[in-house]
């Protein structure tokens, strides 16, 4: 790794982090070492979050930032540590056992929505992994309740929905499970700046009044930490700086190394 980093100082312990979050510690990951077969990316990893607050991960490509939401879903290789929801261990169970007895919910970053599928039948796929059909249904005529865009477009394939339209669809299919946690692969990729606004206000609203705890990876850093709660810098698997999202705005190191600044 390039000098540039040496300028960061002293990395955050676990203390530094947990103070970032309140009281009410919602997900907690304790010296995490994982990866992918054999191969360690993220090396002694802590990250602390409260109930409904919202935490990006920043850094260059590689740094562990995906890996980290692969952790906590259950998509790699976990070679020490813990990850735990409320106190309770949750570290080696399945993403669906995870979706099932904790609500992880994770929205993809790549275009996972099925495009010859309607709408609606998309969002019902949401509530395939549980056994409730009629809580589905339920669940996915409160979301068509709530966006018009989706309810208009309800019995058409998706398709042809719009960039935006499709992330907002995918977002709203993980809510069909009625997840407490929404782990966000890049939301802003891929789509046009109106879009970029639009997907972060339905994010906002699910976190200040749905009460969900989103844990995001962002390339736009600005944007990822304009929006978030907490922010962390990842560097080669580990956190070099962490801190109130608008603080690591002000902060020159990020913005000349993320920011463009």
């Amino acid at each position: 790794m390039s000098n540039q980093y040496e300028v960061l100082g002293k990395a955050p312990d676990a203390e530094d982090l947990k103070n970032l979050s309140s009281e009410d510690i919602h997900l907690t990951i304790k010296n995490l070492n994982a990866g992918y077969g054999k191969m360690e990316i993220l090396h002694n990893f802590d990250l602390f979050i409260s109930k409904a607050q919202s935490l990006c991960l920043i850094g260059p490509n590689g740094a562990g930032k995906s890996t980290i939401l692969h952790s906590i879903y259950g998509f790699t290789n976990i070679f020490s540590g813990k990850i735990e929801i409320d106190g309770k261990e949750i570290t080696n169970l399945t993403p669906a056992e995870k979706l099932k007895s904790v609500g992880i919910a994770y929205i993809l970053q790549d275009n996972s929505v099925f495009p010859d599928m309607t709408v609606e039948e998309n969002l019902l796929m949401g509530g395939f992994i549980k056994d409730k059909t009629e809580e589905s249904y339920q669940e996915a005529e409160k979301i068509l309740d709530k966006y018009e865009r989706l309810r208009n477009r309800r019995s058409q394939p998706a398709k042809v929905l719009s960039g935006g339209e499709r992330r907002l669809l995918e977002i709203s299919r993980a809510l069909v499970m009625k997840p407490s946690v929404l782990l966000v692969d890049e939301p802003s990729i891929g789509l046009e700046p109106r879009y970029i606004d639009m997907v972060f206000e339905i994010l906002g609203d699910l976190q200040k009044n749905e009460k969900k705890t989103i844990i995001l990876v962002e390339q736009n850093a600005k944007k990822g930490l304009e929006f978030s709660d907490i922010g962390y810098v990842l560097v080669s698997g580990q956190t070099a700086i962490a801190g109130r999202g608008d603080d690591l705005l002000k902060n020159d190191d990020v913005g000349r190394l993320f920011l463009g600044g």
